[in-house]
C-alpha cells in the first residue's frame, strides 16, 4: 500500500470519526423493538435543506483485510487461488447525497472511492470471500459514481408508514399501498433479495454467497452497479418488484451496453411479509432472464476437443450469438426472538452459458442466522454463522473437465490434471463489536471446501479483520 492510500485511508477514518461524534444525538432501537441487522449503527440527524429543499447527507468507509496460509493443492492451473500464504485488502469510502425535488421525487448521487488487492487476481473461488473485492483493481484509489438515481413514490389507499432517515433516504411518510419508480444508476441489489441477516459485507457476511444468491447472474458492470428502471408495488404485506438493467458490453466487463432493447437483464420479484408470534418474516421468490451474446458451454466443449485446446478460455472463440440466460430462486427469513433470526436462499440457473456479470455458480444453496449481543450487554454487537454449497451445471463441469478455462475458475495445469468436480462448501461466522458510537471493528473466519469445486485443492481457511465506520 502507497503512501498515499495510507493517507487517504487516515483522513476518512478520522473524518468519519468526528462527522459520527459530532452529529450522534439519538438512541438506538428500543427494547421493545425486533433488532436490526442491517446496520448497528444510530440513526443521525443528518438531514436538513438546501436552497429550500430537503436535503440529508450520510458517509460509511470500510477496511477488510483478509489472510489465509499454505493450503493443500496437488496442482495448479491459470485460474487457481494461490496456495501459497496471501494477504487481501479493500478500503472504500462512500458519500450519500440526497435531495427532495418535490414531496414524492427524491433524487439520490453517491459518489465512491476504492483501493484493495483481491487474492489471486480475484479467481480461483465461486464464493469470494469479500464482497468489497469486485469494486477493487489496485493500490492506488480509484473514484468513480457508484449511483445517480430519482426515485418517485406513487401513494394510494393505506395505513402511512415512517420511511426514517438514512442513508439514500430521506425522512418519508407513504402509505403502505404505494407503487415506487427507480430510475438511473443504482446496483440491482439495492432493489432485490433484501435480507435482514444477510446482504451487505461491510457490515454482516463478507462472502459473495451471503450478499445474494450466488447463482443469481444480475445485470451489473465490473464493480456491480448498472443502470436502469425498476418498479415496485406494495401492497400491505405483499411486495412486487420488476426491473430492466443494462448488461455489460463484454461478460464482466466494466463498460455498459446501452442498446437496452438487444442486451439486458431483466427479472421480477414476489415477497410477502408475515408476522408469526408477533415477530417478522417473509418469503421471496425472485426470477431473472439476461440477454446477450454469450457462450454457451457445449460449444466451448466442442471447441476444446477439436481443436486440442486445453488450457485455454476457449469460451472466448465461441461467443458469437445473443443467449438468454434464466434463473429462478427463493428466499426465507424469520425473527425467532427479538436479538435471533434465521434465513435461507436456494437458486438455480440454467447453466448452459458462461457468466454474464456475477460468479461461477449454477445453483447455490445458504442457510444462517444472526444474533445480537442483548443477552451479555452488548445490543450494537453482532454474530452471524452461515453455510453455503455452490454448484455447477453439468455443461460448465464437462467444460472445465476438458481442459477449459473460465473467467474466475479452471485449474486445467496439463494432461491428467483436469478438474475433479465437486461442490463448493463454505462455512463463515463473524462477530462485529461496537467499539465506539457509529464504529464497529470485526472477526470474520471463512472455511472453504473444495475452491472453485476441485476436490484436489484445499480446504482454504481465511481470517478476515473489519472496521467500518457511518456518519
Amino acid at each position: 500500500m502507497t503512501r498515499k492510500i495510507y493517507l487517504l485511508l487516515l483522513l476518512s477514518m478520522i473524518c468519519t470519526f468526528f462527522g459520527a461524534t459530532a452529529f450522534a444525538q439519538k438512541a438506538g432501537s428500543g427494547s421493545d423493538q425486533i433488532a436490526s441487522f442491517a446496520s448497528p449503527i444510530d440513526d443521525l440527524p443528518t438531514e436538513g435543506t438546501l436552497f429550500g429543499l430537503p436535503v440529508n447527507i450520510h458517509g460509511q468507509t470500510t477496511y477488510i483485510n483478509q489472510r489465509y496460509n499454505n493450503f493443500t493443492s496437488s496442482y495448479s492451473g491459470e485460474n487457481s487461488l494461490s496456495s501459497l500464504k496471501s494477504m487481501s485488502y479493500t478500503w472504500s469510502g462512500t458519500l450519500f447525497f440526497g435531495a427532495r425535488l418535490a414531496p414524492n421525487t427524491d433524487i439520490y448521487f453517491n459518489p465512491e472511492v476504492v483501493s484493495g488487492v483481491p487474492f489471486s487476481d480475484l479467481v480461483g473461488l465461486g464464493g469470494f470471500s469479500n464482497g468489497e473485492a469486485t469494486k477493487a483493481a489496485g493500490l492506488n484509489a480509484k473514484f468513480y459514481s457508484a449511483r445517480a438515481f430519482l426515485r418517485q413514490t406513487i401513494n394510494q389507499e393505506g395505513e402511512k408508514v415512517v420511511l426514517e432517515n438514512e442513508a439514500n433516504q430521506i425522512t418519508q411518510t407513504v402509505s403502505s399501498n404505494r407503487v415506487v419508480v427507480t430510475a438511473g444508476q443504482f446496483s440491482t441489489l439495492d432493489i432485490f433479495d433484501d435480507s435482514r441477516y444477510a446482504k451487505d459485507p461491510r457490515i454482516q457476511f463478507m462472502n459473495w454467497g451471503n450478499m445474494t444468491y450466488l447463482a443469481y447472474d444480475y445485470a451489473a458492470d465490473a464493480r456491480g452497479y448498472s443502470t436502469g428502471l425498476a418498479g415496485e408495488w406494495y401492497l400491505s404485506n405483499w411486495v412486487m418488484r420488476a426491473s430492466r438493467m443494462l448488461a455489460p458490453k463484454s461478460p464482466n466487463g466494466r463498460d455498459l451496453n446501452w442498446q437496452i432493447f438487444n442486451t439486458y437483464g431483466d427479472q421480477i420479484e414476489v415477497e410477502r411479509q408475515h408476522n408469526i408470534a408477533d415477530l417478522p418474516g417473509k418469503v421471496s421468490v425472485l426470477a431473472y432472464r439476461n440477454r446477450m451474446i454469450l457462450a454457451r458451454f457445449q460449444d466451448a466443449t466442442n471447441y476444446v476437443v477439436a481443436n486440442n485446446a486445453q488450457g485455454t478460455q476457449a469460451i472466448n472463440n465461441v461467443r458469437t450469438n445473443y443467449q438468454y440466460k434464466t434463473g429462478v430462486g427463493i428466499n426465507g427469513e424469520q425473527a425467532l426472538t427479538k436479538d435471533l433470526g434465521i434465513y435461507g436462499r436456494a437458486f438455480t440457473s440454467d447453466g448452459h452459458t458462461e457468466t454474464m456479470s456475477f460468479t461461477e455458480a449454477d445453483n447455490s444453496i445458504s442457510v444462517g442466522m444472526g444474533l445480537n449481543g442483548t443477552s451479555w450487554s452488548r445490543p450494537k454487537d453482532t454474530i452471524g454463522i452461515s453455510m453455503m454449497q455452490n454448484g455447477l451445471s453439468s455443461y460448465r463441469k464437462n467444460y472445465l473437465q476438458s481442459g477449459g478455462v473460465s473467467y474466475f475458475i479452471g485449474d486445467y495445469a496439463g494432461p491428467g490434471q483436469a478438474i475433479s468436480y465437486r461442490p463448493e462448501r463454505i462455512g463463515e461466522v463473524y462477530y462485529n463489536a461496537t467499539v465506539i458510537k457509529n464504529v464497529l471493528a470485526g472477526l470474520n473466519f471463512q472455511h472453504i471446501n473444495n475452491p472453485a469445486y476441485n476436490a484436489a485443492r484445499g480446504p482454504v481457511n481465511i481470517l478476515s479483520f473489519r472496521i467500518h465506520a457511518e456518519f
